[in-house]
């Protein structure tokens, strides 16, 4: 039982909390209880040793440890993905330490947490603050399981302080496209890079479904002739460091390609011959570019080429040996030259080992979906300036590109967003009335329930698949035929030719 001790002007209460050694009733600071009387202590101690007994008791000077000592010490005790682990600091630094740093653990109060999650909401997106009080509720929670306080300040309490009906706060809806906008984006996608790549990861990305670093970790010996495996990502830390890590959620898994897809890839891999890269050491499918394409380089020999409607080896003839070229053509070369504002080496890209994210969706897929570079200072958002001819147009670079320029695009799908064409994937799925087993393993997805362990997936179901995209896949090009039988993009005006022979 516990014990008053008499300490001349006050009593303090006094257990025991193993062989040996003994506690003094304290409060949630770890401050010492000085009691008027001697009855007062006893009860206390009393009651502190019954929490020891039942083991509920925790140490009142734990709770004195401030916020950035604990969450310094839980961060180096994770062993997580190099993302998550990202994730986590970033939390930390930018939003957590900022406002509670210096804060013992035991002073941190609801109050207090609704207090900072008002002012963040005040900043930012109502869905990153939600992220971010994620995190400060694990660290809390353990925090709690460490002994360290008795309460998580952090848990949210069902019901409390919401308005009724709908949340005013909720984020824009995903955009999609279909099998058609995927088309078009991904041939404006490659027409601003000036290579076939950006159109073969495109429709990669729109008809498997594949995360982003999934696309730019695809090594080539996973390219199968039926299927696509996933083994890696690529994953970009904010250092620049491209990680070559498991696919999240460690989701192993292969998808299943239609004929017509495999057949893309092997050409790719036919035409680009890709070489190991000096970062990892392995042979990717996709290359990157070695410069920001921001809209406003020069133009280049592709660029050339496909206003005048010849090979990149003509231009340079041209340029070099123009006696070689017939005269008709040589004016047509020139032309388009002049056309363009091009001058040698404006253009010149040197090839990058991979993408970076922010540069493939600002420079890339953004104006090829919405028809506008995006704000990024000092420039303002403005429309890609095109040269009308040949359709659906050659992007004007470098300066005066928007005096020579004919016209600009228009909106594919605008907000659509590289992430927004695996949403595409599973709504397309949806349509086809693709069983649910066999959508998740193809986002890498899981599904817990007892339903999903008692359904399989057959070959038949497979099949059915494979034969949906093939049909939409041609029906985009039967569209796209009607739009203009030819394109500048080399790889989509095989396509659209072979597409042409098989209709007639």
């Amino acid at each position: 039982m516990g014990f008053a001790e008499d300490r001349g002007s006050y009593w303090r209460g006094r257990y025991k909390i193993s062989t040996g050694k003994y506690g003094t009733v304290a409060d949630a600071n770890g401050n010492t209880i000085r009691f008027a009387k001697k009855r007062d202590a006893k009860q206390a101690a009393d009651a502190e040793e019954a929490k020891v007994r039942a083991g509920e008791w925790r140490d009142p000077a734990a709770g004195r440890t401030t916020f950035g000592a604990y969450a310094s010490g839980w961060y180096d005790a994770q062993d997580l993905a190099a993302s998550t682990m990202q994730n986590y600091r970033r939390h930390l630094e930018e939003h957590l330490l900022p406002e509670f740093e210096d804060k013992a653990l035991a002073e941190i109060q609801r109050t207090d947490v609704d207090a900072w999650e008002r002012k963040e909401k005040a900043l930012y997106a109502v869905s990153s603050v939600k992220t971010w009080r994620g995190t400060l509720h694990l660290l809390l929670e353990d925090a709690v399981e460490d002994g360290l306080i008795s309460a998580n300040p952090a848990t949210k309490r069902r019901g409390r302080g919401k308005r009724a009906g709908r949340s005013r706060d909720r984020g824009p809806e995903k955009v999609v496209t279909d099998p058609l906008g995927i088309l078009l984006v991904a041939e404006r996608a490659s027409l601003l890079s000036g290579r076939d790549d950006e159109f073969v990861a495109a429709v990669t990305k729109g008809y498997t479904g594949m995360r982003w670093g999934e696309v730019v970790g695809l090594e080539v010996e996973f390219a199968r002739p039926k299927s696509v495996r996933i083994e890696w990502q690529l994953y970009e830390i904010d250092s620049g460091e491209l990680v070559r890590c498991p696919p999240k959620e460690d989701s192993y898994r292969t998808v299943d390609a239609p004929p017509w897809l495999s057949r893309l890839w092997t050409g790719h891999i036919a035409r680009t011959q890709p070489t190991p890269c000096p970062c990892h050491g392995r042979t990717y499918m996709f290359r990157g570019q070695g410069v920001s394409r921001t809209g406003e380089t020069g133009a280049k020999v592709v660029d050339v080429a496909r206003r005048a409607g010849v090979s990149t080896g003509t231009v340079s003839n041209v340029l070099n040996r123009p006696e070689t070229v017939a005269e008709a053509t040589r004016v047509r070369v020139r032309q388009a030259i002049a056309d363009l504002g091009f001058t040698r080496g404006g253009g010149a890209v040197d090839q990058a080992a991979h993408w970076r994210r922010n540069g493939f969706a600002t420079w890339l897929f953004t104006p090829a979906a919405s028809g506008w570079y995006p704000k990024k200072a000092p420039q303002e958002a403005r429309p890609v300036p095109v040269l009308a001819e040949p359709w659906p147009g050659v992007p004007a670079r470098g300066r005066g590109a928007h005096a020579r320029a004919d016209t600009c695009w228009v909106p594919v799908a605008k907000g659509l967003t590289p992430h927004g064409l695996r949403h595409t994937h599973k709504t397309r799925m949806e349509g086809f009335r693709t069983p649910p087993k066999l959508m998740d393993e193809r986002l890498g997805h899981i599904d817990g329930s007892v339903q999903a362990r008692y359904t399989h997936i057959t070959k038949e179901m497979r099949a059915d698949l494979m034969a949906a995209l093939t049909a939409e896949w041609e029906a985009s090009l039967d569209a796209r035929l009607a739009m203009c039988p030819t394109s500048p993009v080399a790889v989509l005006n095989a396509l659209l030719h072979e597409r042409a022979r098989a209709l007639r």
